[in-house]
């Protein structure tokens, strides 16, 4: 007889109201312009949403080029793009709706002000995310320096010691890693200038620290997202540093690791912010065919915040 398995199921988890706008947002436009509606990218990181909303009417491109019916509305996705995309998509005359997260349209903003006073910008975040991509395209070309990690910080040299310096980060970054080069920034140049309010924003924050509280409890831990998911893949990353060096990201084409849940009394289970409940639950269902389990929900906080849509959609 096997014995009981406990699952700490974090809390909260699962969509952000960023990325419940952005999936509104693309039902809504087929329901409002009728389908096909094209979507630039992905409109969050997850194969599962895509795969439903391509079913519903959305066709999914990589660019504007590749829009087979101009006269079709186009949505650009929850990360946020560069100035270009809206300014070629004005030219080509298409009509679109933009879905960028309101928390990264922040950070935009934040770029254009401090450039606007004349300083020189540090954008943290990682290289090639679409969010990033779209952060420093809203300035001219070289105008924001990325940094990925410490030794990045500590490698930076400033040229024009007369310029004032500024931060801004990604929103879906691990908070204690920043938070390390944030400090490391301020140590080596005690003049910069940060967000009033850190970019990092509130459903990543609060899902590392409910994945924080409950890991070092676990076996084993279950992130489920997808593997472009930047605040999945963090979730996997904030598990093993909190103490569970047995955390895994489940993601669409990943088995359910049965043999060793079987060696496991504790296991700890979480999600993306673009990842629905619903995989969580399937996992939770797979599980307990095959085991009795007790399941505890561990809350860190309560997520009311709600993004109203564009003013083209009401």
């Amino acid at each position: 007889m096997k014995k009981e398995l406990k699952i700490y199921l974090a809390s909260p988890r699962g969509f952000c109201a960023g990325v419940k706008r952005a999936i509104d947002i693309v039902e809504k436009s087929i329901n409002k312009f009728g389908s096909p509606v094209y979507v630039r990218h992905e409109i969050v990181h997850n194969k599962q949403v895509v795969e439903e909303l391509k079913k519903k009417g959305a066709i999914f491109v990589d660019e504007l080029s590749d829009i087979e019916d101009e006269k079709r509305p186009v949505i650009f996705s929850a990360h946020g793009v560069p100035k270009s995309v809206p300014q070629e998509a004005k030219l080509k005359n298409l009509s679109f709706v933009d879905a960028t997260c309101p928390l990264v349209s922040k950070v935009h903003r934040e770029s254009e002000q401090l450039h606007k006073k004349g300083f020189e910008i540090l954008l943290i975040g990682h290289k090639n995310h679409p969010e990033v991509i779209g952060t420093m395209g809203q300035l001219p070309e070289g105008s924001i320096k990325l940094i990925e990690t410490k030794k990045d910080a500590e490698a930076l040299e400033i040229k024009n010691f007369k310029k004032p310096l500024a931060y801004i980060t990604q929103t879906t970054l691990s908070v204690d890693d920043t938070a390390e080069i944030i400090d490391y920034l301020k140590n080596k140049f005690p003049n910069i200038k940060g967000p009033i309010k850190e970019d990092i924003c509130y459903a990543t924050t609060n899902r590392q620290s409910a994945v924080k509280k409950i890991a070092s409890k676990c076996d084993m831990f279950f992130v489920v997202g997808s593997r472009n998911s930047s605040n999945s893949v963090r979730l996997v990353e904030v598990a093993k540093k909190a103490g569970c060096k047995n955390s895994h990201l489940m993601h669409s084409e990943k088995e359910i690791p049965f043999e060793e849940i079987d060696n496991s009394n504790t296991i700890g289970i979480s999600s993306g912010a673009s990842a629905p409940e619903k995989l969580v639950q399937t996992l939770l269902n797979n599980i307990k065919k095959d085991r009795k389990v007790s399941i505890e929900e561990v809350v860190v906080a309560e997520e009311k915040v709600i993004f109203k849509l564009p003013k083209e959609l009401n």
